[in-house]
C-alpha cells in the first residue's frame, strides 16, 4: 500500500497495490498493522456503513461530538466521488481548513478522515456505492451537520448547480455557529 498525508497532515489518501491480469484483480483493501504504523495509534473499527448515492447527491458536512466522535475510513467502491474532509478542531493549525480527493471504483483509494474532521461527499457519476468503516457507533444525539456551502469553509466543490441534498443538509449550521472539537 501507498499511504501519504493530504494538505491536512493527519487526513491520508491510502493507495492499495492492485495485481491484475486477463482474469480480473486483487488487493488488500484493509490491513490492521499498516493502517495503525500509518495513523501512528491503534485504531478500533465498530461499524461499516454503505450509502448508495445518484448522480448530484451531496452528503455532508457530517460528524459527531464527543464521546460519540468518529474516525472515518471511506472508499467508493463502484462510481466516483468527490470526498472531503474538514479540521474541525480549534486547537489545530488547519482548523477550519478542508482537503478534498476523488475516490472510485477505478482509483481505488482511500481516506483516512480522523475524529474532529467533519465529512461529506459529492456523487460524481451516474451511480455510486460509497462504504467506510468508523471508530464509534452512530448516535443521533451527538450527530451534528455543517452546512455544505459555508462561506468560511468556501469548499471548492466541482458541481455547485442542481444538487440533491437532503433537508437535513440544507439545514446544516453555519461553521462560526457550529459545535466543535477543542
Amino acid at each position: 500500500m501507498n499511504i501519504y498525508a493530504t494538505k491536512i497532515s493527519e487526513v491520508l489518501v491510502i493507495e492499495p497495490k492492485v495485481f491484475g491480469d486477463e482474469r480480473g484483480y486483487f488487493f488488500e483493501s484493509f490491513n490492521q498493522r499498516i493502517f495503525e504504523e500509518a495513523v501512528g495509534y491503534k485504531v478500533n473499527f465498530v461499524q461499516d456503513n454503505h450509502s448508495q448515492s445518484q448522480q448530484g447527491v451531496l452528503r455532508g458536512l457530517h460528524y459527531q461530538l464527543a464521546p460519540f466522535s468518529q474516525g472515518k475510513l471511506v472508499r467508493c467502491v463502484e462510481g466516483e466521488v468527490f470526498d472531503v474532509a474538514v479540521d474541525l478542531r480549534r486547537s489545530s493549525a488547519t482548523f477550519g481548513q478542508w482537503v478534498g480527493e476523488y475516490l472510485s471504483a477505478d482509483n481505488k483509494k482511500q481516506l483516512w478522515i480522523p475524529e474532529g474532521f467533519a465529512h461529506g461527499f459529492l456523487a460524481m457519476s451516474e451511480r455510486v456505492q460509497f462504504v467506510y468503516k468508523t471508530t464509534n457507533y452512530y448516535s443521533p444525539q451527538h450527530d451534528r451537520s455543517i452546512l455544505w456551502n459555508d462561506k468560511d469553509i468556501n469548499i471548492d466543490w466541482p458541481i455547485a448547480d442542481n444538487l440533491n441534498i437532503s433537508e437535513k443538509d440544507k439545514n446544516g449550521l453555519n461553521f462560526s455557529v457550529a459545535e466543535i472539537f477543542d
